[in-house]
């Protein structure tokens, strides 16, 4: 990693949502952080082999206030509340681009009505050329997969919706 790379991660910091970004490669570690305040809950986000998810309950009938447009005049509106209390969002741990197999031709790691378990692989995003395998963390169903093959994802955005079991 040189200098160039360094600043390119600082730049990706600086204009996203995230507060630290941690990478380590080889025997190389870097730290970069922003806004040092306080979390509701700790964030790590790391190189392969596999990086954690972050998984938030959502309480049944839970809705966000609805907006009606948006500042370019297109339409706004919040994704459906989840209608049971053992559905869980599976969140982005990272800013990247989302791949929902190993390569263009290969079957996606996870379907629709597929059950998962913790270590499973969900998922990869593609950040800074390094490829992140998002790994189950709970056991239960596939109920949606909330982004689109090869689309870029925020930190912190839904990717899978998940129901208990």
């Amino acid at each position: 990693m040189n200098l160039n790379d360094v600043k390119r991660l600082i730049r990706l910091v600086e204009s996203s949502g995230i507060d630290e970004l941690e990478i380590h490669e080889d025997k190389l570690q870097i730290r970069v952080t922003k806004n040092r305040q306080p979390q509701a809950a700790p964030v790590m986000v790391s190189a392969p082999p596999a990086a954690p998810q972050i998984l938030q309950a959502v309480p049944a009938g839970a809705q966000q206030p609805r907006m009606d447009a948006s500042p370019h005049g297109a339409k706004v509106e919040p994704a459906p509340a989840p209608a049971a209390d053992n559905l869980v969002e599976i969140r982005s741990p990272m800013v990247g681009t989302f791949y929902r197999s190993p390569s263009p031709d290969a079957a996606p790691y996870v379907r629709e009505g597929d059950s998962i378990q913790p270590g499973k692989v969900l998922c990869i995003i593609e950040a800074m050329k390094l490829m992140n395998e998002i790994e189950a963390e709970i056991t239960g169903r596939i109920v949606k997969i909330l982004t689109e093959n090869a689309h870029p994802v925020e930190y912190n955005q839904p990717l899978f919706l998940v129901e208990k079991g």
